[in-house]
């Protein structure tokens, strides 16, 4: 049973809890290299770590942002004991976001990862990894896509999120001095998130529809392609744009 107070901060959890709870711990998922556990242990160190730094600020004595290291003993966790960790996590995540929320302005800035969020960011935050992680264990069933297409979304990951998503894709391209990637991913009826890479860094960020789209496909098709994530059918997506334009954006897009 879900508190009443975690339900309502974190409405995403419930059926992130039924998804991992329909299958075995080693089951494998979407998310290559992961299987139900990894993502588990992803998914609590992720609740840990945003109610850690929210807290501290809360408190006056802001704190870094620890890397993926802080997964390390929850991995050593036998299964019962990750799951009463994982909720656990949630609760006090659901509890520093409902005081924080009462004792601070919605636009206050905080340090997350290096750059600066607002309050708000930190429940949305772990609604959205309860989304994606969820697509990563079941797929393109209806809940994942109705969950995917909602416009919070798409603004939290270019505005909240941002370069961020571009960073290992970046790296991995070979762009010397002159090498450049752009695209456009559209959703007919939305803005285009617009992405670019050069040898100077990366940007992301919301635009009026301009010109051809490198990528079209629905919203929830479009979240997914920007986490680097695929749909299992591929006709959900469009491009007119050429094998190596279109090359270069999805090497872009390879999430993190």
């Amino acid at each position: 049973m879900i508190p009443s107070q975690v339900d309502e901060t974190l409405p995403e959890l419930a059926p992130f809890v039924h998804a991992v709870q329909a299958r075995r711990p080693d089951d494998g998922t979407w998310c290559e290299a992961w299987t139900v556990r990894d993502v588990l242990v992803h998914q609590t160190g992720n609740a840990e770590e945003l109610a850690r730094v929210l807290r501290a600020f809360l408190e006056g004595a802001p704190v870094e942002t620890r890397g993926f290291e802080r997964e390390a003993p929850y991995r050593r966790m036998s299964d019962p004991d990750l799951w009463a960790a994982f909720m656990s996590r949630c609760e006090q995540l659901a509890e520093i976001t409902a005081a924080a929320a009462q004792d601070l302005p919605p636009d206050r800035e905080v340090m997350w990862t290096g750059r600066r969020v607002t309050v708000p960011f930190f429940a949305e935050h772990m609604r959205e990894e309860l989304i994606l992680h969820r697509w990563d264990l079941t797929g393109d069933d209806r809940t994942a896509v109705q969950a995917l297409r909602e416009p919070w979304m798409t603004e939290h990951s270019v505005v909240s999120v941002g370069r961020p998503l571009l960073a290992r894709g970046r790296a991995d391209l070979d762009l010397g001095s002159g090498g450049r990637v752009e695209g456009r991913l559209r959703t007919p009826g939305t803005d285009d998130i617009v992405v670019v890479a050069d040898a100077d860094g990366s940007s992301i960020r919301l635009a009026p529809p301009e010109g051809p789209a490198t990528i079209e496909s629905d919203a929830a098709v479009r979240m997914l392609l920007l986490w680097g994530r695929r749909p299992a059918d591929p006709s959900r997506w469009h491009s007119s744009a050429g094998v190596e334009t279109l090359r270069g954006v999805r090497a872009l897009l390879s999430g993190y």
